[in-house]
């Protein structure tokens, strides 16, 4: 079964039907969970933050969400996140399918296995069948709605949050080769990899980065790049 890591109320937003909430219990804590329907297929959504939202990105039970998601089926995930842009050529909105990590986060569990030494190849931490399965929906969605813009690869940066960015240290992170910048994405990637759960992000951007032409970042103004951007991600999951 296809499971959605996403905001609260983005399954009800994405169109899923025939909703049925249910809470999960796992040895790291409760997870709140929704199945439902989207188009004729099933599928699992998980509000990262919680229902009612409540937890900050360095917050999130990663561990639990990863091991209920498993518990109530999930096959594999497609991770839905909202993100500012850290290369400038990007557009506000735009979607980012990425292709790889690199991670900024700190004091955070990054493990399911805290008490022996187990070591995970890394290399490649997004799916590459589940990518390219996102990248032809977008291809599909695109000839239907030309206004839908999308890239296919990315390197999503992860910040510890839960504050936005400094100029400077999105000068770094470009530095370093990042095209976008969010807040979940590790050990959210990480942890579905030891459970050997195929896992795939498609990004929105809704903010430009701190210091890109000079501006502040407006959080006004992100919530009318969200909805924009998280209507496309809907026509691409309802596709994929």
């Amino acid at each position: 079964m296809l499971a959605i890591i996403g905001g609260t109320g983005f399954g009800e937003f994405a169109g899923l039907q025939e909703i049925e909430t249910k809470q999960v219990e796992t040895e790291y804590g409760s997870v709140y969970l929704e199945e439902g329907k989207l188009g004729a297929s099933p599928v699992l959504f998980l509000p990262r933050h919680g229902n009612p939202p409540r937890f900050p990105p360095h917050k999130i039970n990663y561990r639990a969400n990863i091991d209920g998601l498993l518990a109530a089926g999930a096959e594999k995930v497609i991770a839905v996140t909202a993100v500012g842009t850290v290369d400038e050529s990007l557009g506000v909105p735009e979607l980012v399918i990425p292709d790889q990590l690199i991670d900024y986060t700190y004091g955070r569990v990054q493990t399911f296995f805290d008490n022996e030494i187990h070591h995970i190849d890394f290399t490649f931490p997004y799916d590459a069948t589940l990518r390219q399965q996102l990248i032809e929906a977008a291809k599909r969605c695109k000839t239907q709605n030309a206004n839908i813009v999308y890239r296919s690869k990315g390197v999503y940066g992860c910040t510890q949050g839960p504050r936005l960015e400094t100029a400077a240290e999105i000068r770094r992170m470009r530095t370093d080769g990042c095209d976008i910048v969010g807040m979940t994405a590790m050990p959210e990637g990480m942890l579905a990899r030891e459970r050997d759960l195929p896992y795939a992000g498609i990004s929105v951007t809704v903010n430009a980065g701190a210091g890109i032409n000079d501006l502040a970042v407006k959080i006004d103004e992100i919530q009318a790049a969200m909805d924009e951007g998280m209507s496309w991600v809907r026509d691409i999951l309802t596709s994929f």
